[in-house]
């Protein structure tokens, strides 16, 4: 992994956010997630061999700066049978603006604590992201580029719709280079209360079975 090029980013996103936090309170605020899902569908592959999952997570955000973590249990081995059970993802960015474009700028790094010996599950990511306004809802690009290697790009187009208060439907296109496969998902979301909502969606990546899964996520 090139840490030097995680340090420089680490030391860009601590800049910039020192400047935007000169009109901030002084702490900031933080926000946390906790979910159950019936399978863990990263980029259109299960993560859980099928299987339910719980997760959850905490955020950070100050001005245009965010820094969070989050965790979910996971079950898959690589070609030499080390397995994994467990995923945390440690990530830190910028959320500038430019009239109704929003940006999101930052890293990510995907850890699997207690994973097999010998094992090689953990990787870094840069982000890339922006969002425009459509009508009520907002269409939107996403880059993800291995700090490794700079090479095998995951990168997409999303959209999401209100339908009404409670009912959202969004979906995503995506190509993910490093994996050889390309991906989609489509989903409606429903608002049981301003913290609480109930997610069910269908993905699919070329060349693998596709998946349906149901998700709660309360936020506080």
């Amino acid at each position: 992994m090139k840490k030097t090029l995680l340090v420089a980013a680490v030391a860009i996103s601590a800049l910039f956010a020192g400047g935007a936090a000169m009109a901030q309170d002084e702490t900031g605020s933080l926000s946390y997630n906790l979910g159950v899902t019936s399978d863990y569908v990263w980029r259109g592959v299960s993560q859980t061999d099928g299987k339910a999952a719980l997760q959850g997570g905490i955020d950070y955000k100050k001005g245009l700066f965010y820094a969070g973590a989050w965790a979910s249990n996971v079950d898959f081995a690589d070609s030499d049978g080390h397995k994994a059970s467990t995923e945390l993802d440690l990530y830190m960015g910028l959320t500038p603006t430019a009239g109704k474009f929003n940006f999101d700028f930052g890293v990510i790094a995907y850890t699997y604590p207690g994973a097999d010996d010998g094992s090689d599950f953990n990787v870094t990511e840069l982000k890339a992201a922006v969002s425009h306004p459509m009508g009520k809802g907002t269409v939107g690009l996403a880059f993800y580029l291995p700090t490794e290697s700079l090479e095998d790009p995951y990168y997409e187009v999303n959209m999401a719709y209100p339908l009404s208060d409670k009912w959202t439907v969004s979906g995503a296109l995506g190509n993910y280079e490093g994996a050889g496969y390309t991906t989609k998902n489509f989903g409606v979301t429903y608002a049981i209360t301003p913290s609480l909502g109930f997610d069910v969606r269908w993905a699919d990546a070329s060349k693998m079975p596709s998946t349906l899964a149901a998700s709660l996520k309360a936020t506080f």
